[in-house]
């Protein structure tokens, strides 16, 4: 079923939580942001295959060496980004997608524009993250 959205539709409060239209909406927001992430990731491997990593200067060398590892850790971010961004679309499609994964209830539509990937209502990741404080080996 093709949902059509008006120009400039942003989802709101007053709407069902939910509703095809939002879910839409957080589709197309999240395949956007997927492409995008792609396309920078395309761009960093053409980047790393005309980058001379032979340079005779050891200073040049290390600091394209430097360079590429910086490179190299930006695309693992997006590789797991797209990871989340799967897990989302995923979620649209089992109708699942804005409910917190540990308490069943909205996420709400403010979270998900600040962040369509997110899995956890605020209580819950809050509730997560002082756990992660407490219990980290730092």
């Amino acid at each position: 079923m093709r949902i059509e959205l008006e120009k400039g539709y942003k989802p709101s409060e007053g709407e069902e939580y939910m509703n095809p239209k939002q879910k839409e909406y957080f589709r197309r927001k999240l395949v956007a942001w997927k492409e995008e992430l792609l396309e920078e990731a395309q761009e960093t491997i053409e980047h790393l295959k005309k980058e001379k990593l032979n340079e005779p200067d050891i200073n040049d060398r290390a600091t394209n060496e430097t360079d590429t590892a910086f490179e190299l850790r930006t695309r693992d971010r997006y590789r797991k980004l797209i990871n989340k961004i799967d897990h989302a679309l995923e979620a649209i499609k089992e109708n699942r997608y804005g409910y917190c994964e540990e308490t069943g209830d909205p996420i709400g539509l403010r979270r998900l524009e600040a962040r369509p990937i997110a899995t956890l209502c605020i209580e819950a990741q809050e509730k997560h993250e002082n756990y992660e404080s407490q219990h980290s080996t730092d």
